[in-house]
């Protein structure tokens, strides 16, 4: 997806449906809560997620995603905590500390090198990729895709002012008016429901090229023009038989080390703090 501005005038879950370990793309020094909030003093095999691990993962979350995570997202976050802590203290149980001191994050990955030093791939043929292929079609399919342009008035324009605009673009003659063009291409439909609503992808892609409308996204009115579109293509699978292997290794590794970890975890008592 591509997008770019100029003056008319003068010419911004699946990943909640991944297998441990989400750190591996969050980073696991992203969850290196200071040693004073994962203290083990005490009871080794007590764990508290407390509204300090809460904050901290409000706080990621926000800074990646430019908003605050709902219930289902901060579940998420604090089990990526627990996995994290559970190999934290699984790696000093086995002294993987040792020259690595008060380093939290290389604590983890120790840990989780071990682990995976005793996985094992199941045997697969064609036929079970097949199905894993058919399965997870969505990540595969080439989905339609839309160019278009918005026009953007500053402040907080009414209905009303965008309609006067898509009267005056459609003129071709935008004249001194202050709205800047942003153009946008290749965007998928997934994207624009993301980005605007369910509303605004149906209406957009329903729309007539090239003629200048307003229509209404999940943030308010929105002055568009559609200029393009590429239809969806199924994917082949015997195309992309290599990029299968690989995304079902992938996945089948990160769900052995997942069950590895979560067995560990068996051994800790957890106490979990109601989320705010």
């Amino acid at each position: 997806m591509n997008m770019s501005e100029l003056s008319l005038g003068k010419r911004r879950p699946g990943w909640l449906r991944e297998p441990l370990l989400h750190f591996v793309v969050l980073g696991a020094a992203l969850f290196g809560v200071d040693q004073v909030l994962v203290s083990r003093a005490g009871d080794p095999h007590a764990i508290r997620v407390d509204a300090a691990v809460d904050a901290q993962a409000r706080q990621i979350f926000k800074d990646a995603r430019g908003r605050d995570p709902n219930g289902e997202e901060l579940h998420a976050l604090r089990q990526v905590w627990l996995d994290n802590e559970v190999l934290y203290r699984e790696g000093l149980a086995q002294q993987l500390d040792k020259g690595d001191p008060a380093i939290r994050d290389r604590v983890i990955f120790k840990a989780l090198s071990v682990i995976e030093a005793g996985l094992k791939l199941p045997q697969f043929d064609d036929a079970l990729l097949r199905g894993w292929f058919e399965q997870h079609r969505d990540k595969y399919d080439e989905p339609a895709r839309f160019d278009y342009q918005e026009a953007v008035l500053p402040g907080n324009p009414v209905r009303a002012d965008l309609e006067a605009l898509a009267a005056q673009l459609a003129t071709g003659k935008p004249g001194e008016s202050e709205a800047s063009l942003r153009v946008f291409t290749g965007r998928p439909h997934s994207n624009l429901v993301q980005s605007y609503g369910l509303r605004f992808a149906k209406a957009i892609e329903e729309s007539p090229a090239n003629e200048w409308r307003v229509l209404e996204s999940q943030d308010g009115p929105r002055l568009v023009q559609l200029t393009g579109s590429t239809p969806p293509r199924p994917a082949q699978f015997e195309t992309l038989r290599g990029v299968v292997l690989q995304d079902w290794t992938d996945t089948t590794m990160a769900e052995q080390r997942t069950g590895v970890v979560r067995s560990m975890a068996k051994k800790y008592r957890v106490t979990e703090e109601s989320a705010p």
